[in-house]
Order: C-alpha cells, then sequence, then structure tokens
C-alpha cells in the first residue's frame, strides 16, 4: 500500500512534511474578545508542552494570531481570528513528527481552550 506524503500549510502559512489528504484540525467559535481566546490558547499550549512560537499576520482585513508549539512531541497550530466584533474562531492543527495527525490531541486541545475561556 503507498502512501501519499507531500507537504502540508500549517496554520502559520508555512509547509511541514505530512500527508495532507487526512483531517488535522478542529474549528470552533466562540463569543469572546480576540485576546481572550489567543490568551487562553497561549496558557493550554504553555501547560500541555512548550510554545515555539508566536505569530501575528496580518491580511484581508482582519489581523489573525498562531500560536506554535510542542505537546506530546507532536506540532501544535493554534489559529485565532475575529470572525465579527463578537465572534472569535479557533483552529486547532497538530501533526507528528512523521507527518500525521493526532485528531484527538487537537480535540483535546480546542476542550481545554474553551474550559479556560468558561473559568474567566
Amino acid at each position: 500500500m503507498m502512501l501519499a506524503l507531500g507537504c502540508v500549510r500549517t496554520q502559520d502559512k508555512r509547509t511541514k512534511f505530512g500527508m495532507p489528504i487526512v483531517k488535522d484540525s478542529i474549528v470552533s467559535r466562540y463569543e469572546r474578545d480576540v485576546q481572550q481566546v489567543y490568551q487562553a490558547a497561549k496558557a493550554v499550549i504553555e501547560a500541555d508542552g512548550a510554545l515555539a512560537n508566536e505569530t501575528i499576520m496580518h491580511g484581508q482585513g482582519n489581523a489573525l494570531q498562531v500560536v506554535e508549539g510542542k505537546v506530546n512531541q507532536r506540532g501544535v497550530w493554534v489559529k485565532v481570528e475575529s470572525l465579527d466584533a463578537k465572534t472569535t474562531q479557533v483552529t486547532v492543527q497538530t501533526r507528528t513528527p512523521g507527518g500525521g495527525t493526532d485528531i484527538d490531541l487537537a480535540a483535546q486541545i480546542d476542550k481545554e481552550i474553551a474550559l479556560k475561556l468558561a473559568s474567566h
């Protein structure tokens, strides 16, 4: 059986070795300020693993922020972007060192972000 390996685009618009045809991210929306959600995402990555990078990208009228880290030796990217004045969208993406995905980890991190927001 052949594996279709190639490159995938991460949430910070970079490319990484991986299988491009498998689900690797979870998307959620919160009625919270972008900065509140960003701080919650950053705190979760720091608590669960190691923060590697923070990126702010501008374009199409919206600034979006990406937190990158390592959790359980997996690459994790959390993109936080404003959809409107009241709604923020979060996309949690995970990749294993071999280019696979860990959708369970993405779901766990997404849930931890929601719990952190609920506690504030």
